[in-house]
């Protein structure tokens, strides 16, 4: 959105007017959604090692510590079937987004989750807890496309990066609240060890759509539904200038002109998302697709979804305490990384976030394989490499993917792509949630890979690297308009130089109008 330039810097804040803070913490507010994500993400890893939920979904294992055990293809359709959920959820975000609006369409996606949880609350067998975790899926697909496109759209373009960060930061919060609650009750010998940290996501859901229902509309959704006036008033609440102020007339024929362009085209399908146009869009939507890919191949729902098991089968004695400290590392580093998303850019981060990663993997992986599970100080080194490891993906590829996702893709196919490119994050990560213990179990049937799987996981991070560099630009500080104009003028490896001459023009037509508006009054008052 509109700002004037700002001495000093182009971090958080440079072109930041002064009174948008209220419309910033509402589309803030919206990110609650991620704790949906990461709890979910986060309970199900502990739940599935507790003895009471072993006993009742799994079977007698005098071997076990615990008694009982669940076989690799119950413990991966459990685990994995929520993303299966998610995929069809992400599908489904395109026509509810299109059709209900960005904010109804998130407050429709928390009754289904709900409907979900309770599903999984009350079964005593496998059967309907896995249908209430495909149903908590649909929810939490819907709301992991439509709350980045929510806040992509109501943001000012000075902290975009740092708002749909945010959505990153709750995932974050949602597994380490996940992690603490496992953890108080995984004592308890009776059903309530598992059905108080699943029933708990009610609240989570209450609280997202209660605030969703007091917030206002994408201002681009209502443009492209003809509700002008209507757009006018929703940016009003989101900037804190009048609907008739000049700033919000120029953000809003920006939308309409934009718009116009794209309508010209004719009406757009999902197969319109491959064309190969001036507009580059079949670029875009590959880009947003495979930066989902390859977050989710950078490994870390490993940790989140197998973590516990991963520690406990490597000697570690309470893997529980260690989840919660690779959880508190998850959300503290993501904060640097909602910073650094508007001080350094997307583009440089995502390339030392993939390094870093990189490198701690391979650490991971050879500490793994040369140490035994007695070896107290190996098990030290491998907890501090996988926190570290933690640290690189939660400060950039965590919340910066999500970033790209949300921008890149002009309004009339944002809502599909989006949709295509968020639906990639989940197949991959029901990929790799449903294949991940046949590679890391002893089991007969399964590799047997344990720590060796981090060299699968350094590798892709190596790839990381490369898709980075040819595929992302850096499009921090512009707005959706101008993100469209890089594509049509310029390729990623040279987008530095032109987003610089892009806000140049951008500040100097921001403040012509500002001068023809101040001398019309001028004028005005001097008749």
């Amino acid at each position: 959105m509109p700002g004037g330039a700002v001495a000093g810097g182009e971090g958080v804040g440079t072109n930041a007017p002064k009174n948008k803070i209220a419309g910033i913490a509402m589309t803030a507010f919206s990110a609650f959604g991620g704790i949906l994500f990461g709890y979910d993400t986060g309970v199900i890893s502990g739940v599935k090692e507790m003895k009471d939920w072993l006993r009742t979904f799994g079977h007698p294992d005098a071997s076990k510590s615990t008694g009982y055990a669940i076989s690799s293809s119950n413990e991966s359709l459990v685990v994995s079937i929520l993303s299966a959920g998610t995929f069809f959820g992400a599908l489904l975000a395109a026509p509810t987004a299109d059709y209900m609006g960005r904010k109804w369409g998130i407050v429709f996606a928390c009754l289904i989750f709900s409907a979900g949880v309770a599903m999984q609350t009350a079964a005593t067998e496998i059967p309907l807890f896995v249908v209430g975790r495909v149903f908590a899926g649909l929810g939490v697909g819907l709301v992991s496309c439509l709350i980045p496109m929510y806040q992509s759209e109501c943001s000012p373009k000075w902290i975009r990066g740092a708002v749909v960060s945010t959505y990153q930061w709750a995932i974050t919060i949602g597994l380490l609240l996940a992690s603490v609650v496992n953890n108080a009750t995984q004592d308890r010998d009776d059903h309530s060890s598992y059905r108080i940290p699943v029933a708990i996501q009610f609240v989570w859901a209450a609280i997202l759509a209660g605030g969703m229902s007091l917030l206002p509309e994408s201002p681009r959704w209502l443009i492209k539904r003809g509700r002008d006036s209507d757009a006018a008033a929703s940016l009003s609440r989101l900037t804190g200038y009048r609907p008739t102020d000049p700033e919000v007339e120029i953000e809003l024929d920006e939308i309409r002109a934009n718009l116009e362009v794209e309508r010209s085209l004719g009406e757009s399908t999902y197969l319109d998302c491959f064309k190969f146009t001036k507009n580059k869009i079949a670029l875009r939507t590959l880009t947003g697709i495979f930066i989902q890919a390859w977050q989710q191949l950078t490994g870390i729902n490993f940790i989140f979804y197998y973590g516990t098991t991963f520690f406990k089968n490597s000697g570690i004695s309470d893997p529980f305490l260690i989840s919660i400290a690779t959880n508190i590392v998850n959300v503290f580093m993501t904060l640097p990384g909602m910073w650094g998303v508007e001080r350094f850019g997307r583009r440089r981060l995502l390339l030392i976030g993939a390094l870093g990663m990189c490198i701690c993997e391979f650490i991971v992986a050879i500490v793994g394989v040369t140490i035994s599970v007695q070896n107290i100080a190996g098990q030290k080194v491998l907890i501090a490499f996988v926190c570290i490891y933690i640290a690189f993906f939660a400060s950039t590829w965590g919340p910066i993917a999500w970033v790209i996702t949300g921008e890149i893709f002009p309004l009339q196919v944002r809502a599909k792509a989006m949709s295509l490119s968020v639906a990639s994050n989940w197949l991959w990560n029901f990929g790799i949630g449903y294949a991940t213990p046949y590679l890391v179990n002893k089991e007969v049937g399964s590799a047997g890979l344990e720590a060796k799987v981090f060299f699968i996981w350094g590798s892709t991070c190596f790839c990381c690297i490369i898709f980075t560099y040819f595929c992302i630009p850096e499009t921090k500080g512009l707005s959706l308009e101008q993100i469209d104009l890089m594509y049509q003028n310029t390729i990623p490896v040279k987008s530095l130089e032109y987003r610089r001459r892009l806000m140049a023009e951008g500040d100097a037509a921001i403040h012509s109008e500002k001068g023809d508006v101040k001398q019309d009054n001028q004028s005005d008052e001097k008749v």
